[in-house]
């Protein structure tokens, strides 16, 4: 794409989708960009939902206006058709985009010619880590569903010795050991709990034991569970049956199970059976941070909390953004980050799509051909 003459406008936009409140940049972020030379455009109310007012984006250098008639962007989902339309062709768009699922809203974009990055899937590369938007809003997911399991939870989470006896601490088991899974185990660990790590990558041990976490070893992989990326690789047939027949065991022994296995690009494998949530002892809370995905538990009802053998399932599919306010503030400096590689030193559009970011991160291109 050819560098605009002119300072780039950036649009951040207001999220529209249900329980929403993050933003996509925030008024500290806006000032940088401003000194560096481009224009910032809010739509008003951007901010609200992460405690930032208007007045904080003006006093930031932003203009309040229409954010989606802008040169760039800036969203942190994925916009809806209507949405889609004011987009000016030509323009960039930067955000979670879901393109693995979201086809109708990918086609749009291709149709409205606008250069769309969609943020999942920024290239897991060295250079790449400070934009990585995944993970940063992943450990925010991964802190709430630690506490949302203490508040669901009928027992305390730490040991507690009172005149009255001893209470025992919860046992908390955490299956998946990406950023979210660490951040549940640490958070866990620190309100108090026995907490134990379990994921089918083994090299993964020393971080679950660096949170302070027991490692759960079920040897039931024929070779390494990793994947590309980073990711756990789908598991063979004969290596589920073994996993799930293990970890029922295990879950059957929890008070608190919360479950972040994903696999790019599949529905999220099954490792919490109807049977397991069975076996648990009444009170216990299961949290599935795989909803988005199908669950990793059998009962999951995406978006719901739903009671079954006296065991609490809850799918939460908003975590975030409850931390809307450190959430957008480490999801604004992935975007701050990203666009160093849009922009020149003077705030102008600039896109070198040779660098391998962009390159990863791009699904629709305005140099496609469009309907």
């Amino acid at each position: 794409m050819a560098e605009t003459p002119t300072p780039a406008r950036i649009g951040v936009v207001a999220e529209t989708a249900p329980a929403e409140r993050r933003v996509a940049l925030v008024p500290a972020h806006v000032e940088r960009l401003v000194r560096q030379g481009a224009r910032v455009v809010c739509q008003p109310g951007a901010g609200a939902g992460a405690c930032h007012g208007d007045d904080d984006y003006e006093q930031a250098g932003a203009e309040i206006g229409d954010a989606w008639s802008a040169d760039v962007v800036l969203t942190v989902n994925p916009p809806g058709l209507t949405d889609i339309d004011r987009l000016s062709r030509g323009a960039v768009l930067i955000g979670f985009l879901a393109p693995a699922t979201n086809t109708d809203g990918i086609a749009a974009l291709r149709k409205a010619g606008v250069h769309a990055f969609a943020v999942e899937s920024v290239p897991r590369i060295s250079r790449a880590q400070s934009m990585d938007a995944l993970s940063s809003q992943a450990g925010v997911a991964g802190y709430r569903a630690a506490l949302l399991a203490a508040d669901r939870l009928p027992r305390f989470f730490p040991m507690l010795t009172t005149a009255a006896g001893t209470v025992p601490p919860a046992s908390v088991l955490v299956l998946g050991a990406g950023v979210a899974g660490l951040q549940a185990l640490a958070t866990a660990k620190r309100l108090g709990a026995r907490t134990t790590g379990y994921d089918v990558r083994p090299e993964v041990a020393d971080q679950v034991r660096s949170v302070g976490a027991a490692w759960l070893d079920l040897d039931v992989l024929d070779t390494s569970g990793s994947g590309t990326g980073g990711y756990a690789r789908e598991l063979s047939e004969a290596e589920r049956a073994r996993q799930q027949e293990r970890l029922s065991e295990a879950v059957t022994r929890a008070d608190v199970v919360i479950t972040t296995a994903l696999v790019p690009g599949r529905r999220a494998p099954t490792l919490v059976t109807a049977e397991a949530v069975r076996a648990m002892r009444p009170g216990s809370v299961v949290v599935d941070l795989a909803g988005e995905a199908g669950g990793n538990c059998e009962l999951t009802v995406p978006g719901e909390d739903v009671v079954v053998h006296d065991v609490t399932v809850c799918a939460p599919l908003d975590l975030p953004s409850r931390g809307a306010v450190h959430a957008s503030e480490l999801y604004s400096r992935n975007l701050l980050e990203l666009l160093e590689l849009v922009l020149d030193d003077e705030g102008r559009l600039s896109l070198d799509m040779s660098d391998e970011i962009l390159a990863g991160a791009c699904v629709t291109a305005t140099d496609e051909e469009v309907d």
